[in-house]
């Protein structure tokens, strides 16, 4: 497995694997007359909203029209996307995410109809919008509710996402995402396996790494600095002390209001969305203080998994998580490699010491990408 100029983990098709077969949309790109589905509920009002941008390129396999605009350029890529308007483009790595999202919607519609706390998708990209009914074509045939769209012609998204109250922004460009979270906005490049599992169609799974991601990273600076004995000497001292937020911390917070509805219903087993928290810490030596500062800020995770160092990969494949968040390319990595869809959050000490045998642009720079 390896990284590309796209930041994209090396992909053979965008397979969900059921049974050892492929997803019924490889190698098909059915050509489709435009439609308008009919009888779809009214989006919620933005400020009520928990608001999830993504990118075109990770709602949908965009590789081939990528290749041909970093190629031949701008003009033969917009042709190209207008002589193939009604052909839909097929899933990309966010999309069995999206489809979770609007499952918790519809049974949170069910208890509450009048609500307006409810997951909102937002399609950010900057193709121009003469580019856009291909996607609105798309996005119909594969009967997703996605009415927010901001196609912004070249110039980045990235000033729009607070005009959005954006909770979570997922993209394939690692520059943007990185203007995302100095924006203060919840944001991780996403990547895409070589073979996606599958997973499930009526239950919400996000898993989180810790340090750096839900919270700071004041314990891996430790760690960094001085060795894993002094980390446990720190986590014990400081384990009354809440470690500070990191920066999907408030995304988490999202996941748990909603959660918070269900169980209010008396749903709290069978809540449609189910969070973990999947990190290397160990346990007994520095658990404590993870689970005191989750608690201190009033959230609760479904499973804590502490690895002690282990690979995260295995543990995942068994948790098959819609999405999986992570620090460190060396875990985004081990989890694409057994089919997991990993996002890196690139914040934090890890960002600034390169893994062995990768170079700092493979984690930090890009080339020049028409979407984001």
């Amino acid at each position: 497995m390896s990284l590309n100029n796209g930041h994209t983990l090396t992909v053979s098709g965008q397979d969900f694997i059921k049974n050892g077969s492929q997803a019924p949309w490889e190698d098909a790109r059915p050509v489709l007359r435009p439609t308008t589905p009919t009888r779809k509920p009214q989006p919620p009002k933005p400020e009520h909203a928990i608001t999830i941008a993504v990118s075109s390129r990770v709602l949908f396999n965009m590789e081939k029209e990528q290749q041909i605009y970093e190629q031949q350029g701008v003009e033969e890529y917009m042709k190209y996307q207008l002589e193939h308007e009604t052909e839909p483009f097929s899933p990309g790595p966010a999309f069995s995410f999206v489809k979770a999202l609007e499952a918790v919607n519809t049974q949170l519609r069910e208890l509450y109809p009048d609500s307006e706390e409810l997951f909102d998708v937002v399609l950010m990209t900057n193709n121009h919008a003469n580019i856009g009914l291909r996607l609105i074509n798309t996005i119909n045939y594969h009967q997703l509710f996605i009415e927010r769209f901001c196609m912004t012609g070249g110039n980045s998204p990235i000033g729009y996402l607070k005009a959005y109250h954006t909770n979570l922004y997922l993209s394939a460009d690692p520059v943007k995402v990185r203007e995302a979270l100095e924006e203060g906005i919840a944001a991780a490049t996403m990547f895409t396996p070589e073979k996606m599992k599958e997973v499930s169609e009526t239950q919400l799974r996000v898993a989180f790494d810790g340090d750096a991601v839900l919270f700071s990273d004041e314990s891996e600076r430790i760690y960094k600095a001085h060795g894993l004995d002094k980390f446990f000497e720190h986590e014990k001292a400081h384990e009354n002390k809440p470690l500070d937020h990191g920066p999907l911390k408030g995304f988490l917070e999202a996941l748990g209001k909603l959660q918070k509805k269900f169980y209010g219903k008396g749903q709290r087993m069978d809540c449609p969305i189910r969070t973990y928290l999947v990190t290397a810490r160990s346990a007994a030596s520095s658990g404590t203080r993870a689970l005191k500062t989750l608690r201190s800020w009033g959230l609760e995770i479904d499973e804590a998994l502490f690895l002690a160092g282990a690979p995260k990969g295995p543990m995942l494949e068994k948790i098959r998580p819609h999405i999986f968040f992570d620090d460190q390319m060396f875990h985004v990595e081990g989890a694409a490699e057994m089919g997991t869809v990993a996002c890196h959050v690139p914040y934090g000490i890890a960002q600034k010491i390169p893994k062995k045998g990768m170079k700092d642009k493979d984690i930090s720079n890009t080339t020049k990408k028409l979407e984001p």
